[in-house]
C-alpha cells in the first residue's frame, strides 16, 4: 500500500511566517501552494517552489476566492466567468515559478470557500474546470462531489 501525504503550504506573506514549511516538507509526498488570494506573496511563492524541487515534492495550486484578509474562507458571488479568471490567474502564476524552476505543476485544488461553493453550485465548478483545461489539460483537479464530477464528464474529462 503507498499513501500520499499532502499538505497546504506557501501560506506566509511579506515578514508574517505561517507555518513550517521547511521541517514539513521532506515528510510529505505532494504540497498545494498558496497563489496569492488568500495566502502567499510571489517570493512566497518561489521559494515554496524551490523547496518542493530541494525535496522532490510533487506541486499543485492551491486557488481560492479573491479572499486575503478572510483566509480564503467567506463566500462571494462570483459568475462562472469570473472564476474561470480569477482560477486561471492563480493557476498561471505557480506555473510560472514552477517552469522557471524547471518543476512540473501537476494539479489544482481550491481552497476553503471556494471549494466548498464548487460542490454545490455549478457555476462555480465550471469555472474551475474551464480555467484547469484552459490553462493545462493534463493538470489534475483535486475535488469530489457530484457537481464538480458532472462538469468534468460534460468537458470529455
Amino acid at each position: 500500500m503507498e499513501i500520499n501525504l499532502n499538505a497546504d503550504m506557501g501560506e506566509s506573506f511579506g515578514r508574517y511566517v505561517l507555518g513550517n514549511d521547511e521541517a514539513l516538507m521532506p515528510l510529505v509526498a505532494t504540497v498545494h501552494v498558496a497563489c496569492g488570494y488568500h495566502a502567499a506573496d510571489p517570493g512566497t511563492m518561489a521559494r515554496s517552489v524551490r523547496l518542493a524541487k530541494q525535496h522532490g515534492v510533487e506541486l499543485g495550486a492551491h486557488i481560492s476566492y479573491p479572499d486575503f484578509a478572510g483566509f480564503g474562507r467567506r463566500r462571494m458571488e462570483l459568475t462562472e466567468d469570473e472564476v474561470f479568471e480569477i482560477s486561471v490567474y492563480q493557476i498561471g502564476a505557480l506555473l510560472g515559478f514552477c517552469r522557471a524552476e524547471g518543476m512540473r505543476l501537476n494539479h489544482v485544488k481550491p481552497h476553503g470557500q471556494l471549494y466548498l461553493t464548487a460542490v454545490h453550485d455549478p457555476a462555480t465548478a465550471r469555472g474551475i474546470v474551464r480555467a484547469v483545461k484552459a490553462v493545462d489539460s493534463d493538470l489534475m483537479l483535486i475535488m469530489a462531489g457530484e457537481m464538480v464530477a458532472r462538469e468534468c464528464k460534460a468537458t470529455g474529462d
